[in-house]
């Protein structure tokens, strides 16, 4: 059964020119996009959406970078689509990241690693409902 994931190119994805080569590693991947926006974050939605991390040291730095500008919001799809886009993108140091993926290929460290991926099914669902409406994302999505 196909599974739901949202993944968020980030920033530094967007001012270094990355986007469509992440997208094409992504489909090269087998996932399907079934929704895909780019939105500029205000500090009050992108702290709305790492919540889950105010408190913590680098909550502020986050949401200032998250901010800086625009970012493109997908969602995707696929068999397993949450483990298998965390390990298509790689650990979040990208020292520490396996050969070929995203982040070992493309990101400059640990804070600006390239894109963001749920960690969780249930994490998943929220995060998408976050940024799509089910109106807004189609069945049997694009395929490259």
């Amino acid at each position: 059964m196909k599974e739901r994931t949202l993944a968020i190119l980030k920033p530094d994805c967007v001012q270094k020119g990355l986007i469509g080569k992440v997208i094409d590693h992504l489909l090269n991947k087998g996932f399907d996009i079934i929704g895909m926006k780019m939105v500029h974050l205000t500090k009050q939605t992108a702290g709305e959406f790492y919540a889950v991390h105010k408190g913590r040291p680098f909550y502020d730095e986050l949401v200032d970078f998250m901010t800086e500008s625009p970012v493109v919001v997908m969602a995707l799809e696929k068999e397993n689509a949450v483990a298998g886009l965390r390990e298509v993108i790689g650990a979040t140091d990208p020292a520490e990241a396996a050969e070929g993926t995203v982040r070992r290929l493309y990101a400059e460290s640990k804070g600006r690693n390239i894109i963001h991926a749920s960690d969780s099914p249930e994490n998943a669902k929220i995060e998408l409902g976050f940024f799509f409406s089910n109106k807004e994302l189609i069945e049997n999505g694009y395929i490259g």
